[in-house]
């Protein structure tokens, strides 16, 4: 995980980033809001009876001495109690409705995160934060949410029936009352920032801790047998006593908070009861008296605490854990001649400038190797593929070739040194979406996926079919089988409509489609990772030609040499250096391409 700050900016930055999210969730489920909005009425009406009833009670019933009355309107405060407990049946129903969705949709994109890291980078470890994402972190935002749904709710409508009970009483309530309240919710929002910051903190050491825990556990044997308990240890502990530290700043703020609790749901009472005096020295019935306490004592700040407590528990809480499932931000750069965007070359000072891309795709001083003291599997290689080219990639097996396609392909990124395709880097930024349009990347297992011939063929390409017109596009799709040979295999499946059952199809006829919709891509790159390995040689031969001919650069990890002398320019990796010439002039300059070729030469398929 990226480092985050703490403090007031960081809360607020955090705010903005959840916050549009937050109101797209809120407008997709505006049925269940409605739902729970119209029960949580029902709570009002319930809130208003308890103190109105109470208060008629007293003035028009026992204290007027007619105790019927008196009996009647407590036995419709008490029915108000029935009618809340029917209408929080109702609230739990109509909180399903928002909680659920939002935990599924916490769990796909915790998956979908955790894909599209692995995807930008295969090589690096795996994202052990991501199993808390998954499991403890989409729990806590679904408990978290629930919670200050329901209190907050409860909260808002409690004070709607109880401020509506105390006005239709006396107004003068109001103004005794809503001051101390006031200044306690002030005191308590205070406290929300440094809460959520410190929670941030845990959170953060949490997935640290974890991502620690990961990478001992994969070598504990040799943990164990070489000794390192002590160093392994201490890479562990400083992480527990952080989380230690953290829960008691928690602790701390919690305190404070309690405070604030108690000076909003205290003073109030307080202060209604100091004022009584005056109160009923100015007309205020010791019913209304009793029914505005009724609202404060069984009504108002109860509910206040619930909702309180749950802001700054759960809120901050929620807050934190919703910002670590947003997308990443798009890079903030300044305007100036040192800014770049993440992922390109960045502007080098007068007189060390680098020149623009010259080539389709190019390599810069481009080092590789898997893993940290592994040897370079490509050391310091420079390459430039023109724009058009037919470039064939060969060399013996494990010596960097598929290594070379992927990154070019984007999908891995060299130690040192630039890939770059069409100008910019090949490797694009983590908030990119979608399949990279520059180029297309044919590995040698094919991909051929059960649908029709049509959609196999077109799933590269812009050619899908128009809902009008479902044959749109079919006299590209026609041209492309004409070209690539592939009208017997097609009229065999059925037709262009009939569908693919890949385990019925030959390696070599997997690959013969995959070709075909490689052939369609609009991508200007086309990178084949021996794509072309199951085919007899006369049907490679053409597939190449007609791939080569296509508008577009062509790069081939060649494993037959006609497939290297078809090409414009061959690029031979020995492990040392990298040659790269002509098929004609290459055996006098490369010791290793003339074995290569005295060793195809000699087989069948020369």
């Amino acid at each position: 995980m990226t480092g985050r700050g703490t403090g007031a900016g960081t809360e607020t930055e955090a705010w903005r980033r959840v916050a549009p999210e937050g109101r797209r969730f809120l407008r997709g489920h505006r049925s269940a809001l409605a739902r729970l909005a119209a029960w949580s009425l029902l709570e009002s009406a319930h809130t208003f009876l308890g103190g109105y009833g109470v208060a008629r009670a007293l003035d028009d019933g026992f204290l007027a001495g007619r105790t019927g009355t008196g009996l009647a309107w407590l036995a419709a405060a008490a029915a108000g109690a029935l009618l809340g407990g029917f209408a929080l049946r109702g609230v739990f129903a109509g909180l399903a409705g928002l909680v659920e969705p939002l935990r599924d949709g916490l769990v796909r994109r915790a998956v979908r995160q955790a894909l599209d890291r692995a995807v930008a980078d295969p090589v690096r470890a795996a994202d052990a934060g991501a199993v808390s994402r998954l499991t403890q972190q989409t729990e806590m935002a679904r408990d978290s949410f629930a919670g200050l749904v329901l209190t907050v709710r409860s909260f808002v409508f409690t004070a709607v029936g109880a401020f509506a009970g105390m006005a239709a009483l006396a107004p003068v309530l109001l103004l005794i009352v809503l001051p101390p309240l006031l200044l306690g919710v002030a005191a308590f929002l205070a406290t929300l920032r440094p809460m959520a910051a410190v929670q941030r903190r845990s959170l953060d050491t949490d997935e640290a801790l974890a991502d620690r825990l990961g990478e001992l556990g994969e070598g504990l044997r040799d943990v164990v047998a070489c000794g390192g308990r002590t160093a392994a240890r201490a890479r562990v502990e400083p992480l527990i006593a952080a989380q230690e530290r953290l829960a008691r700043s928690l602790a701390r703020w919690a305190a404070l908070r309690t405070l604030a609790l108690g000076t909003a749901g205290r003073l109030p009472v307080v202060a209604l009861l100091v004022a009584a005096p005056w109160l009923l020295a100015h007309g205020i019935t010791a019913g209304t008296l009793a029914g505005g306490l009724t609202y404060l004592v069984q009504a108002l700040l109860p509910a206040l605490d619930s909702a309180m407590a749950a802001l700054g528990s759960a809120g901050t809480r929620l807050l934190v854990v919703l910002e670590r499932f947003c997308d990443p931000a798009p890079p903030q750069t300044p305007d100036g001649p040192d800014s770049a965007p993440a992922g390109e070359p960045k502007p080098q000072p007068a007189g060390h400038a680098v020149p623009p891309a010259a080539g389709a795709a190019e390599l810069r001083g481009v080092t590789f190797a898997y893993g940290r003291g592994a040897a370079p599997v490509l050391d310091a290689l420079d390459l430039v593929v023109r724009p058009g080219e037919h470039l064939a990639v060969v060399g013996p097996s494990g010596i960097g070739k598929s290594t070379l396609t992927a990154l070019l392909a984007g999908m891995l990124a060299p130690d040192a040194g630039t890939v770059l395709v069409a100008g910019s880097a090949a490797r694009r930024t983590p908030d990119a979406r979608g399949p990279d349009p520059r180029r297309t990347l044919l590995p040698q297992q094919a991909y051929v996926f059960t649908g029709t011939v049509r959609e196999n063929l077109t799933h590269l390409s812009a050619l899908s079919p128009d809902p009008g017109d479902p044959r749109s596009g079919d006299a590209r799709i026609r041209r492309a089988v004409s070209a690539l040979g592939l009208d017997g295999l097609v009229e065999r499946l059925g037709g262009l409509d009939a569908e693919v059952r890949p385990r019925l199809l030959s390696r070599g006829e997997s690959q013969h489609l995959a070709l075909a919709a490689a052939y369609l891509s609009p991508a200007p790159l086309l990178l084949l990772d021996e794509a072309t390995c199951h085919l007899d040689p006369r049907t490679e031969e053409r597939a190449e030609r007609a791939l080569a001919a296509r508008p577009g650069t062509l790069v081939v990890v060649a494993h037959r040499v006609s497939s290297a002398a078809r090409a414009d320019r061959v690029l031979v990796l020995d492990g040392t250096r990298a040659v790269c010439g002509t098929h004609a002039e290459l055996p006098a300059r490369s010791p290793l391409y003339r074995d290569l070729v005295g060793k195809w030469n000699g087989t069948a398929d020369g």
